[in-house]
């Protein structure tokens, strides 16, 4: 196995870690991430959108629809995310819905329309005469 694969597989085991470590014990993960203000939050949360944001825009960049398609799939896990910690967290159920159950919405809409629009062409039967 090569060493970049062995490397971005890292990578992806930290991502899991570290995201579940915060929804499933958040006060633990925040204090081993070293954040002891609360306004910590707003740094985190404005970090994980930029990441997002070039990363689909490298994607897009260089022409990668599919990739991207997939990407963007997989990323609306984040406004649905949004959308429930609001619900459970002294948010209305209006508000998340409105802001980002919209947000998911769209989201999913684009990663479907990005995936049918790079989607392998079938080859047509010829016409029998």
């Amino acid at each position: 196995m090569r060493l970049t694969t062995i490397m971005a597989w890292l990578v992806v085991l930290a991502g899991f870690y570290f995201g579940l470590s915060y929804l499933l014990n958040g006060d633990g993960a925040a204090a081993g991430f070293g954040i002891v203000d609360p306004d910590g939050y707003y740094v985190v949360k404005g970090v994980r959108d930029l990441a997002y944001a070039l990363t689909a825009l490298i994607l897009l960049v260089m022409g990668h629809r599919r990739a991207l398609g997939w990407v963007v799939l997989a990323d609306s896990i984040i406004p649905i995310g949004d959308c429930l910690a609001v619900i459970t967290h002294g948010g209305t159920v209006g508000y998340a819905l409105a802001v980002h159950g919209s947000a998911a919405v769209l989201v999913l809409f684009t990663a479907g329309l990005l995936l049918r629009d790079t989607a392998p062409v079938q080859p047509q039967p010829a016409p029998s005469r």
